[in-house]
């Protein structure tokens, strides 16, 4: 699938790189977003999915990617060939995503798909569009450990050169405390989906649980989207969306994103798909005080998170 004027997504990226820089956040209805998102943020909102659309939302750094491939795999089949057609984001649009021309935005994107599309989105629930809701798409949200969470989007706004400057370490975490990071609070975001779960008839999936017994978690997936693949199948997307296989995959690795906007030499997109990485950056200080604070802001909700397993 291509861009507009005949470019790949590699190719329009690459064009548009000189114009790529560590955007700005805006609030958007108290949620800072990127300024190219909030400068479109009616079109956004104004968006219409069919109902046979499916929306795959996380925050940032949460298992988006590892979601998105199983969901591709059990749409065909287990068929790797017919996955590696486009890159992740072309295959599944970033529904909120815009940036200079001529890379497409999501919104472009999903004009020149026929449904039913894959759709990413990293907006807490309060932000999705509300013909999601009103057309009963079905929603995939996928939660990770806030530990692990915030390392991971730690490194990755290291190595992401349109996401705000990330800091030093310590000022970051307090950073994710505060919900002061691109899309938000993680606290709201796990908290805002886990309420509305199942009034909104939500797939409300842990990152842990993935990594735990992946078998089990792509069942899930397949029954929740009602489709029905052989167990063969299923050992087959178990393999295929293994962290090393995926790390392999060109068409899911983000190779796709040439190095002046994702510098992958200061960390790789797939780093490293780990539980429990977190002990091997927080001190002893900063785990105490992060975790006085969790507690605080998780008190009146039970989500069964695990930071190690």
């Amino acid at each position: 699938m291509s861009e507009g004027k005949g470019l790949s997504y590699s190719e329009a990226i690459e064009q548009a790189k000189g114009t790529l820089y560590r955007f700005p956040l805006i609030p958007v209805r108290g949620i800072p977003l990127m300024n190219h998102i909030a400068n479109n943020w009616d079109s956004v909102w104004d968006f219409r999915p069919d109902p046979s659309d499916l929306l795959i939302a996380t925050y940032p750094k949460a298992g988006t990617t590892w979601t998105q491939e199983i969901v591709d795999l059990l749409l065909h089949n287990g068929d790797a060939e017919a996955c590696k057609r486009a890159p992740t984001p072309v295959r599944s649009p970033f529904l909120e995503i815009f940036s200079p021309p001529p890379i497409a935005s999501g919104l472009d994107l999903l004009k020149n798909m026929d449904p039913p599309r894959m759709i990413k989105t990293h907006l807490p629930i309060q932000l999705v569009p509300p013909a999601f809701w009103e057309n009963k798409c079905k929603v995939i949200y996928v939660a990770r450990n806030a530990k692990d969470n915030l390392v991971s989007y730690y490194h990755f706004d290291c190595m992401n050169k349109t996401q705000p400057e990330p800091g030093p370490w310590d000022g970051y975490i307090r950073k994710f405390m505060q919900g002061e990071l691109a899309w938000g609070s993680w606290y709201d975001h796990v908290k805002g989906y886990w309420k509305e779960r199942e009034k909104k008839n939500i797939l409300y999936l842990f990152y842990e649980d993935m990594k735990e017994n992946p078998r089990r978690e792509v069942e899930r997936i397949m029954r929740y989207l009602e489709l029905s693949v052989s167990d063969e199948v299923i050992s087959r997307i178990v393999e295929l969306t293994s962290f090393e296989k995926m790390k392999e995959n060109p068409m899911a690795n983000y190779s796709c994103i040439p190095a002046p906007v994702f510098d992958q030499s200061i960390s790789l997109f797939m780093r490293k798909g780990e539980v429990g990485d977190w002990r091997n950056h927080f001190t002893p200080e900063q785990s105490k005080m992060f975790d006085e604070d969790y507690e605080e802001q998780m008190k009146k909700v039970n989500i069964p998170f695990r930071t190690r397993i």
